[in-house]
């Protein structure tokens, strides 16, 4: 086996109303949405970041797609993960899975996990089973528990097959 790299990344966004609420791709019935620039899914930031972490990346989320950039306003958050992963596996990377845990007290994100796993599993070409989302509540504690935001961690693990420089002391 090639080179293994893990990332590890977190994202979080304000519940405003008069906004769709989109977790992983998928539009999901509720009476708040994300607040942001893009369509603020806080599971592609999260994974996207994790990504950029684990390929050794200068880049973040903040730096590839700025919100000061009028080209990603609206823009959807599963776009920018497909490119940031097409910069990613242009280096040679290939993804061995990813791997994301979503902070929300409501709704409920059971139903649409598979959905998610498919729309994630899309933008990064790989198989489905490559894709883990969770969900977890907080018992009522902190800004997500207050139902005032969403938050994601996410992980990811990377391998580069091609012949590893050896690292400089």
């Amino acid at each position: 086996m090639g080179e293994l790299r893990i990332g590890t990344a977190f994202d979080a966004h304000r519940l405003v109303p008069g906004r769709p609420l989109i977790l992983g791709g998928v539009e999901i019935p509720h009476s708040h949405g994300l607040a942001g620039h893009s369509d603020a899914d806080v599971v592609c930031h999260a994974l996207c970041d994790a990504l950029l972490g684990a390929a050794c990346m200068d880049d973040d989320i903040g730096t590839l797609f700025p919100s000061e950039d009028e080209r990603w306003r609206g823009a959807r958050s599963l776009d920018l993960l497909a490119e940031a992963w097409r910069g990613i596996a242009a280096d040679g990377w290939s993804l061995v899975n990813v791997d994301a845990c979503v902070v929300l007290q409501a709704p409920k994100l059971a139903p649409y996990r598979m959905a998610m796993r498919t729309c994630l599993a899309a933008a990064l070409g790989c198989a489905s089973e490559r894709v883990s989302v969770r969900a977890t509540g907080t018992d009522g504690l902190g800004f997500t528990g207050r139902g005032e935001g969403a938050a994601c961690q996410a992980v990811a693990l990377i391998v580069n097959d091609a012949a590893a420089a050896p690292l400089e002391a």
